[in-house]
């Protein structure tokens, strides 16, 4: 069987896609990856191939003032501007990015000749490119992908089918005709629009090569561990935008990660009760006279060090959300953008772990200890944990989804 992927965005996606790639590899499928030249590397491990023919592009550029305008006629009166910017970037989505990913992914698609796709959840593309082949497509698990609402994508999807002299649909959720693939259970699920999902266990650590720091391990024991990081996403987004020209700035600014971060970091000077671990991505940041405490480094395993951790403030990415819930850890969400809001919100609903509203050092630190100090959340974060535990393996999804091609 030959099976496609598309990955698109942040390095997270190709994190969680892996996985999946690797199961129809070491199953003797032919796996073939359509994806940015700046992510190739993230399947370097992988007995797949990858072509490089999305090329590089940012979601930002398709976000033309005829996108925002039509964002903005469907806005409710005082909606915030994330609502706004998400509301666009779906319309942009599928719209023009789904006709410029279509060029460049279905001639490779022809070529490869796919019984099954397996799409980013940004990818709305493939969705025509699956109906172009007559062969089954499935979204894999992303944060983008539990924030679209096939009803909101509907018509301009329809106007590229049109265009591409594919017939309309009439079904909204014709963009997940054979549904979708998650790591979490319905019960834990963070998709807003979507209905319930093909579940499979959520791999512990996706790069096996990967270990703790030494120094890591020696960290004192007899006080809480807390770890804390930013993630990939907004640091890539802040380089890209440095590098972009005025037509392509995003018209609602997003959240400068260097002061967020600057905010964590004096969040965790003020938890002396604790150890705590802040991770960077790289970005700069002022460690000049930190306390003794507190442990500055650009990068971590993540998925390794959340195994021993007693909280997690993290920015509510939905890799990070799912690392957290297959380890047992509580969450403070300090969001970003995006569907880091509808995470963190979703958290707090299902009594993970604490949204944090107040963004300053004080009331971060304030959040991290609530979360600490919650029974509750300790309980509901064990019972998530054993529903991951229940689901079947990751292996199992290519005899499943064998069926479907």
């Amino acid at each position: 069987m030959r099976v496609l992927f598309t990955t698109l965005g942040s390095p997270s996606h190709g994190r969680a896609q892996s996985p999946l790639a690797r199961a129809f590899a070491a199953a003797g499928h032919d796996v073939l990856v359509a994806t940015a030249p700046s992510l190739v590397p993230l399947f370097a491990q992988d007995d797949v191939r990858v072509s490089a023919c999305v090329g590089e592009f940012s979601v930002r550029s398709f976000i033309a003032a005829d996108v925002l305008a039509q964002a903005s006629r469907s806005s409710p009166e005082g909606e915030a501007r994330h609502g706004l910017l998400e509301r666009a970037l779906l319309l942009a989505m599928s719209g023009p990015m789904a006709e410029v990913l279509l060029e460049r992914i279905l001639p490779v698609a022809r070529e490869f000749r796919p019984d099954l796709i397996l799409r980013d959840g940004m990818d709305l593309s493939s969705c025509l490119t699956a109906e172009h082949l007559g062969v089954p497509q499935l979204p894999t698990p992303s944060g983008a992908g539990n924030a679209v609402d096939p009803a909101q994508v509907l018509p301009r999807l329809n106007a590229v089918r049109r265009e591409q002299g594919l017939p309309a649909q009439e079904d909204p959720l014709s963009i997940v005709p054979h549904g979708r693939i998650d790591y979490v259970p319905a019960a834990f699920s963070f998709a807003r629009h979507l209905p319930p999902s093909w579940a499979y266990r959520q791999t512990v650590a996706v790069d096996h090569r990967s270990a703790l720091p030494r120094w890591i391990a020696e960290l004192p024991t007899d006080r809480p561990l807390v770890f804390a990081a930013l993630g990939t996403a907004l640091p890539m987004i802040r380089e890209q935008t440095a590098a972009a020209p005025a037509q392509e700035q995003l018209p609602v600014p997003l959240p400068d990660p260097v002061v967020t971060l600057r905010s964590m970091i004096e969040a965790a000077g003020r938890l002396e009760e604790c150890t705590v671990v802040v991770a960077t991505s790289g970005l700069p940041a002022d460690t000049e006279g930190l306390p003794a405490h507190v442990r500055v480094t650009d990068r971590v395993p993540q998925p390794l060090l959340l195994e021993s951790v007693d909280a997690f403030l993290t920015h509510g990415g939905y890799n990070s959300v799912r690392e957290s819930l297959r380890t047992a850890t509580p969450m403070a969400v300090l969001p970003q953008f995006g569907d880091q809001l509808a995470n963190a919100r979703r958290v707090q609903e299902l009594g993970l772990g604490r949204a944090i509203d107040d963004s300053t050092p004080d009331g971060i630190a304030a959040a991290v200890r609530q979360t600490l100090a919650d029974p509750h959340i300790r309980a509901r974060t064990r019972e998530a944990r054993l529903a991951m535990l229940a689901l079947p393996e990751i292996e199992s999804a290519v005899e499943d989804l064998k069926k479907l091609a």
